[in-house]
């Protein structure tokens, strides 16, 4: 009975030692203050935006849009490794990870802190500097821009800065493209926890939108002013005012086409054609009303051309001429 008992008491002994000894293991590794920051990480590698802003500590400043706090918006992060993890004298942790985000090395340093423990047993940590940053976009002539390929829509005015909140670390890539819009792409990287990065993606006319325009307006010369057999074509921006007597059929023909180039209007979704000097060629013949001789008048006639342009909901194009 008694060699029973001694028996259990060594096989309670073991176990008892066996469960500090996991207990003690998992406080310095998935309970540790690393251990917790190494859980964010992870939750950024898997894209588990939700994971990751429902970790104690992780805040989003007020007045911040969190718009960019989706899977969508996560770029890849890879080669996640411990750098250091210090301790400092007011009790908080100094936690330092290197990675791989999209293609790019970093590193951030994470300040941790004790919140208690779980089950009485485990070590519970929090952020004491929130991992969540901010972006001050601005998007210029218009309100819609992309990031890391997602489409998005500002809530402010054109030029207005909006803050937007965003994980730490990220790579995030703004830009714009639409159909006759673009914008170069502008990347923000932010490898420091609650840091501000400025963005600015500036929209402007793209290379499709100049060549649409330059189509219609070349069109628009050759179809409905060069036949017109007058002097002053109805509804062109060429034309000549001859004092003499007419004695021929007016002929024109186009000389140098107007090369288009097109900047933002002054008011959300209006885009200008500013005035571009072109020329028309004129061929009559004409007769003096001083003495009633007959001669051709054979010239260039210059002229130029201004448009306002608009979208139209399905994303077809309005062309107006500009006196």
């Amino acid at each position: 009975m008694r060699r029973a008992l001694t028996t259990w008491s060594v096989i309670l002994g073991v176990v008892i030692l066996t469960f500090v000894g996991a207990v003690v293991v998992l406080n310095s590794t998935l309970y540790s203050a690393h251990g917790f920051v190494e859980s964010y990480l992870d939750s950024l590698a898997r894209r588990d935006a939700r994971g990751a802003l429902a970790l104690p500590g992780v805040t989003v400043k007020s007045g911040a849009a969190s718009d960019l706090l989706s899977r969508a918006d996560i770029a890849p992060i890879t080669d996640i490794h411990l750098l250091s993890d210090v301790s400092t004298n007011v009790g908080t942790h100094l936690i330092t990870y290197s990675y791989t985000i999209g293609s790019r090395p970093g590193q951030t340093a994470f300040t941790v802190e004790p919140s208690g423990t779980t089950l009485g047993l485990f070590a519970a940590w929090r952020f004491a500097t929130s991992p969540i940053s901010v972006v001050d976009l601005t998007v210029l002539h218009d309100q819609r821009f992309r990031v890391n390929g997602q489409n998005l829509a500002s809530s402010a005015a054109p030029s207005a800065v909006v803050k937007y909140a965003v994980f730490t670390p990220g790579l995030y890539t703004f830009d714009h493209q639409s159909t006759w819009l673009t914008a170069a792409p502008q990347v923000a990287v932010v490898t420091t926890s609650d840091s501000t990065a400025a963005v600015s993606v500036d929209v402007q006319a793209s290379a499709a939108f100049v060549q649409r325009v330059q189509q219609e307006n070349n069109k628009h010369l050759d179809t409905n002013c060069v036949p017109q057999t007058v002097l002053m074509p109805t509804s062109c921006p060429f034309g000549e005012a001859i004092s003499d007597r007419v004695v021929s059929t007016p002929v024109w023909t186009m000389k140098k086409y107007p090369v288009i180039a097109i900047k933002p209007g002054a008011a959300v979704g209006s885009w200008l054609v500013a005035s571009t000097p072109a020329s028309a060629h004129l061929v009559v013949r004409v007769q003096s009303l001083f003495d009633g001789s007959v001669s051709p008048f054979d010239a260039d006639v210059p002229f130029s051309v201004r448009y306002l342009i608009m979208f139209q909901s399905d994303d077809s194009l309005i062309i107006e001429a500009q006196n």
